[in-house]
């Protein structure tokens, strides 16, 4: 019984959930066009994805790390600096 209680809960939520997409979608009009999200849901860049990553609890550790140290340190150097 406390199975079943938990999954049409869930269900109950999912619906609310996408009913309240589809009202957001229809009062929104038009879409801004901003900058590409990728998987994760953020804007491509080095330091988005790290903190993505982390906050959704899969990040790696420095050693299993795919980005080299030159380019971390590189981005490291221009963080606060603008254009």
């Amino acid at each position: 019984m406390f199975i079943v209680n938990n999954n049409r809960k869930a269900m109950a939520k999912a619906v609310r959930k996408k009913a309240a997409k589809k009202k957001a979608a229809k009062k929104g009009g038009a879409k801004k066009t901003g900058a590409k999200k990728n998987k994760l849901g953020v804007k491509n860049s080095l330091v988005n994805n790290i903190n993505a990553k982390k906050k959704k609890g899969t990040s790696k550790t420095k050693k299993k790390s795919t980005v080299s140290k030159k380019s971390y340190k590189a981005m490291e150097d221009n963080w606060g600096k603008n254009k």
